[in-house]
């Protein structure tokens, strides 16, 4: 049923709720690809040299530190598990992933790390459930 499930994370609480969730789901399922995501948003590049070079140096060293902190509460699991950190829209970034990888459901946290008006609508949840092309579990 659920066979390539796709976590997306964001280092916030709920992220981080929705990957151990993420991970007894395939393991429950018995799911043969698991794949986490890392997506931000694209760093403006009217920041000029040498900004430019210290903002991306910062993104990059948050998303390994997310991830790390995400594949922590994964744990193992009997299936292969795929990483990729993408600089884009991170709700476009998630469908892109789902339809690229054909994945069979989402898993992400109601609410995320955004700005003030991601905190409380939950935009990019509520952006996935209306354009993905499978099933997305929100966990709160």
């Amino acid at each position: 049923m659920f066979e390539k499930v796709l976590l997306a994370v964001d280092g916030s609480e709920h992220a981080l709720h929705a990957a151990r969730t993420a991970a007894d789901l395939a393991r429950t399922v018995n799911a043969k690809e698991f794949r986490i995501v890392v997506a931000y948003d694209f760093i403006p590049p009217y920041l000029g040299e040498p900004n430019m070079q210290y903002a991306i140096d910062a993104r990059i060293e948050e998303s390994n530190k997310i991830m790390e902190a995400a594949i922590k509460v994964v744990g193992d699991l009997p299936c292969e598990i795929h990483t990729e950190f993408l600089e884009a829209s991170p709700a476009e970034a998630i469908i892109s992933v789902a339809n690229t990888r054909h994945s069979d459901v989402i898993v992400i946290g109601s609410r995320g790390v955004g700005t003030l008006a991601g905190l409380l609508l939950g935009s990019t949840s509520q952006k996935i459930v209306a354009h993905a092309p499978c099933p997305v579990l929100i966990v709160r």
